[in-house]
């Protein structure tokens, strides 16, 4: 036993060694990750010239008077499609996901229901008897004419006629309607099913029917949506819709990507008040092939108001400025060694945007004697 407990110690001792190493390899923090000591941002003087950072002072600047609002990506009417059957049946063949992109005249779905059958019989019938009904309305027309046959069975040949021709048409409609054509109905090539195509281009968004689906033309089948002319529908309230104006400029992000602004312009404001008080304004965009807008996103704009008094604002660049979480944060150098360079982030509140720089809230602590990372701190700001 003894012999045992010696063995024991050694091993120990190892552990021992091995846990006080890998503690003492913790303390040391590698360029560009907060020092747990300090909290600050320590960046090597190596890694600041290898990745072009750039120090910068705060500066006074004037920016026009812009109206904060927000909005939605969306499409004209007709670039949206709502597509349903045009009468009930039941989804035979359907092989459609959402995002695939279709063409105008393409098949979506195949429709099967055995009142078309009827439908076409009434219709070969109706055209099988406008021959003998068109010669019986011309014979007693001859008949009238030379006063041999009298008005009333001339009258009753004509409507019967013009009756039969009537319906003929009407059901060769519908038939077109269900997209089966009438030609081969007359050829004898009768078929219990109809094809839905699509109404113009673009991309499935909704798919609300499975194979084996019973539908009316009250069901929404699919949902096409065309992004090539995306706009946008922004909202403002009631006590600002008299400072905008038609061609007025407009920049606005996305959340997600709120660092790329892009550019619009105010196209239509609404006439009339929703119940929140609120006016749509349309706004076409500058370049539509800038970006890949999805149809819903939400956006934030600013609306430049025209002849407004620009006002001057403490700004810097908008490299400066990363968002993060929702809010704003910048990177405030608090020091400098020989060898690295030591930041404080700093939540601010950001302002207006014009010509590259971005005006600074009130509050915000900063000056012009203040030195910021003003390139370079997007890769090394994190959610606070």
């Amino acid at each position: 036993m003894k012999s045992n407990a010696n063995l024991y110690i050694p091993v120990l001792l190892v552990l021992a060694l091995l846990i006080e190493s890998c503690n003492g390899g913790d303390k040391s923090a590698t360029a560009g990750e907060s020092v747990p000591d300090d909290g600050l941002i320590h960046v090597s003087k190596a890694q600041f010239e290898t990745n072009n950072m750039q120090l910068g002072h705060p500066a006074m600047r004037n920016f026009p008077e812009v109206l904060q609002v927000s909005g939605m990506v969306d499409v004209p009417p007709e670039n949206r499609a709502s597509v349903s059957a045009v009468s009930g049946g039941f989804i035979r063949e359907i092989s459609l996901l959402i995002g695939d992109r279709v063409r105008r005249g393409q098949r979506l779905v195949t429709l099967e229901n055995p009142e078309f059958l009827q439908l076409q019989q009434q219709y070969l019938e109706t055209v099988e008897q406008l021959p003998f009904l068109k010669s019986e309305f011309e014979r007693q027309k001859t008949l009238y004419n030379e006063k041999i046959s009298s008005e009333k069975l001339f009258l009753q040949a004509e409507s019967q006629y013009r009756t039969a021709l009537a319906r003929s048409n009407s059901l060769g409609r519908q038939l077109e309607l269900l997209n089966i054509s009438p030609e081969s109905v007359q050829a004898g090539q009768l078929s219990s099913v109809s094809p839905v195509f699509a109404p113009i281009d673009g991309y499935i968004t909704k798919v609300n029917v499975s194979k084996g689906t019973f539908v009316s033309p009250a069901t929404e089948i699919v949902e096409i949506v065309n992004s090539d002319h995306p706009h946008l529908e922004l909202t403002v309230y009631e006590k600002d819709v008299q400072r905008v104006h038609i061609g007025q400029d407009i920049r606005f992000s996305l959340p997600e990507l709120s660092d790329t602004l892009y550019g619009a312009r105010v196209h239509l404001i609404g006439t009339s008040l929703n119940e929140n008080r609120t006016v749509k304004v349309h706004a076409h965009l500058k370049d539509e092939k800038q970006a890949h807008f999805l149809v819903g996103m939400f956006v934030r704009a600013q609306i430049d108001i025209e002849g407004a008094e620009q006002h001057p604002y403490l700004a810097l660049p908008e490299t400066a400025l990363v968002a993060s979480g929702g809010s704003t944060y910048l990177l405030i150098l608090q020091g400098s060694t020989e060898t690295d360079y030591a930041f404080r982030q700093v939540k601010v509140g950001a302002g207006a945007t014009a010509a590259g720089y971005t005006a600074l809230e009130a509050g915000s602590g900063l000056n012009e004697g203040s030195q910021v990372l003003v390139q370079g701190a997007f890769n090394l700001v994190g959610p606070q």
